[in-house]
């Protein structure tokens, strides 16, 4: 559940995000190398010809037992039988240059009847779960059941792949790529990440642990209900029912805290909304395409938004259901294949939420996505903020607590520089 930088291939979008690992924590909940890490895996795994590095593996092995004093045999025992799945490198390898990116065919793969039921059903089956959830991280509980229902439909599809043969895979014989040395690397690492989670759960018992080993995953490496990757599983995985063991294979009650402590921990905003529509016309579509520059970063105000006319007015009033003026976003846009090779481009302001969405899986397709389906499941997409809340702004004079929604802040002069992150991938 690392940070991972953007992607520049729509395989490697929706891997590591709540599905990567711990030696990074800027990487979360990136994204699942490949397509979408909510992809049905049809087939079974297939072995590939190609010669895996076992020497490569063995130093792995050699390294994490020496570093977490794992008998080395314990860990060979484990690995003796693991194989290189030629299929899995075909699902990771880049698209063609010709792919379009299509939003909605995207959309519709998750905003449809039979999710949306099954969904509602997991709301009622786990309401208290759920809500106490809600309650301890401030992440509203649809919200939490679509981001479960968007990556396995509620454990119908958690991926058909023995996760150690995944990882490595893509550890040690990752498909020529660019980046393909800087993937390598991070799969080693959360194949180490496996192994130690692994050796946790087993205490010492052989059986115990190849069995962990041997768990299915995605195509990517990514576990259980809400597919966490094993680094995120170290790092961000709850406890949510107290009994000293978390699986996120079984007990839904740990999979729902699990997903709303991540959220919470990559910067959740509790009763505020997740992104507005934007109003586009002659006026405001030049500027609107300028500022979709694809950065995962909120680089302008709602208040200057509102002035461009790019946003209601409403949206900056938070009685109003919507976010403070001087509150950050960013324009996100939603490309879909248009006519004669023109794509069709939807966009949306996202808010300091989205981006919380985005940390899960680096993609805006995914976080818009979960957006759209929690709303279908019931969330108000919009500020909800206590009576105490609203006292103590009614108590504050209006130029204090709320700028113009005509006029927007000054600016403080040049912005610092910053390192340049990598685009997103839909």
């Amino acid at each position: 559940m690392n940070f991972l930088p953007f992607f520049s291939s729509l395989a490697l979008t929706v891997l590591l995000g709540a599905c990567t690992s711990t030696t990074q924590p800027t990487d979360t909940a990136a994204n699942e190398a490949s397509k979408s890490i909510v992809e049905v895996h049809s087939g079974m795994a297939t072995t590939s010809t190609a010669k895996r590095d076992a020497s490569s593996l063995q130093d792995l092995l050699n390294r994490v037992s020496q570093q977490q004093n794992i008998p080395i045999s314990f860990l060979e025992n484990g690995f003796k039988d693991v194989q290189n799945l030629s299929q899995v490198k075909k699902l990771v390898a880049p698209p063609p240059i010709s792919f379009q990116k299509n939003w909605r065919v995207y959309r519709s793969r998750f905003i449809e009847p039979v999710r949306i039921r099954a969904g509602l059903s997991f709301i009622e089956q786990n309401r208290a779960a759920l809500e106490a959830a809600e309650s301890e991280s401030g992440v509203p509980h649809q919200v939490i059941a679509a981001i479960i229902g968007v990556e396995t439909i509620y454990g119908r599809q958690m991926g058909n792949f023995r996760v150690k043969d995944v990882l490595t895979t893509l550890a040690f014989d990752y498909p020529e790529a660019p980046n393909q040395a800087a993937r390598e690397l991070l799969f080693q690492n959360q194949l180490k990440d496996l192994i130690i989670l692994c050796w946790q759960e087993a205490k010492n018992r052989q059986n115990s642990f190849n069995h962990c080993l041997n768990q299915s995953s995605s195509y990517a490496g990514a576990i259980g209900l809400p597919q966490f990757m094993p680094g995120s599983i170290l790092q961000f995985a709850t406890d949510g029912d107290g009994d000293g063991v978390i699986d996120l294979r079984n007990n839904r009650r740990d999979a729902i805290f699990s997903v709303a402590n991540f959220l919470k921990v990559h910067g959740w905003q509790p009763g505020m909304p997740i992104y507005f529509p934007v109003i586009e016309n002659d006026k405001t579509q030049a500027k609107i395409i300028e500022l979709a520059d694809g950065q995962p970063m909120a680089k302008i105000t709602v208040a200057e938004l509102i002035q461009l006319g790019i946003l209601e007015p409403s949206n900056g009033d938070l009685l109003q259901g919507g976010v403070e003026p001087g509150n950050k976003a960013l324009i996100v846009d939603l490309p879909s294949p248009g006519i004669n090779q023109e794509p069709d481009i939807l966009y949306v302001v996202g808010l300091q939420n989205f981006l919380s969405i985005v940390n899960y899986n680096r993609s805006y397709f995914y976080a818009q996505s979960v957006a759209e389906f929690a709303q279908a499941l019931g969330y108000q997409n919009k500020s909800v903020i206590t009576r105490e809340r609203i006292e103590k702004l009614e108590q504050v004079p209006a130029s204090k607590n709320r700028l113009s929604a005509t006029k927007a802040p000054k600016k403080d002069g040049k912005a610092k520089k910053t390192s340049k992150q990598p685009k997103p991938v839909n």
